[in-house]
């Protein structure tokens, strides 16, 4: 588990469903993400992610706020799966909309990226997200996350006629990490 001021980033559990679910399935929070997810979907994307953290010990793990116990979202690091950053450290999050604009993302993705440099051995870690997705980028550069002109692609899990098809890719060079919250 990792605490901040604010928020807890921790292990799943089978009850944080049905939140998670709400906020997957959210036209607002999936509309650069992709589709919004069913039910099934949202399950199964849990269970992914309990499946990671138990071979990697990490994944993107459930977001909560301390005060209330709320699972707002997710953020947490995988090994990249998708073009350029294939078995890298990937860093992500996804936040309930109603949460969006209170610091919450650049909070749990600091200490995710201070997470990963403590921890893993790799020299850099990784995002990715949709070209359109500038609330995203936002966040990725203030981790000091920089732009990785010439390495843009096209998910191969988008449909082909879909605005969110072509990604953009950053990353920070544990050289240039400097570790602050």
């Amino acid at each position: 588990m990792i605490e901040t001021e604010r928020l807890r980033l921790r292990s799943w559990r089978a009850d944080d469903i049905a939140a998670f679910h709400a906020i997957c399935s959210d036209p607002l929070v999936m509309a650069t993400l992709g589709p919004p997810l069913s039910h099934v979907e949202t399950q199964a994307l849990v269970e992914r992610m309990q499946r990671l953290q138990a071979e990697l010990g990490h994944c993107f793990w459930a977001l909560e706020r301390r005060d209330d116990a709320r699972l707002i979202g997710w953020c947490g690091a995988i090994r990249g799966s998708v073009g350029p950053v294939v078995d890298k450290v990937e860093i992500g999050w996804r936040l309930a909309s109603d949460c969006w604009g209170r610091g919450y993302a650049i909070e749990a993705a600091k200490a995710t990226r201070n997470w990963c440099f403590t921890h893993l051995g790799d020299d850099a870690i990784w995002a990715i997200t949709a070209a359109t997705n500038s609330r995203s980028r936002a966040v990725m550069e203030r981790l000091a996350m920089t732009y990785q002109a010439g390495r843009d692609f096209d998910h191969p899990r988008v449909a082909a006629d879909s605005p969110l098809l072509r990604h953009v890719v950053y990353a920070l060079e544990r050289a240039a990490w400097i570790p602050e919250g």
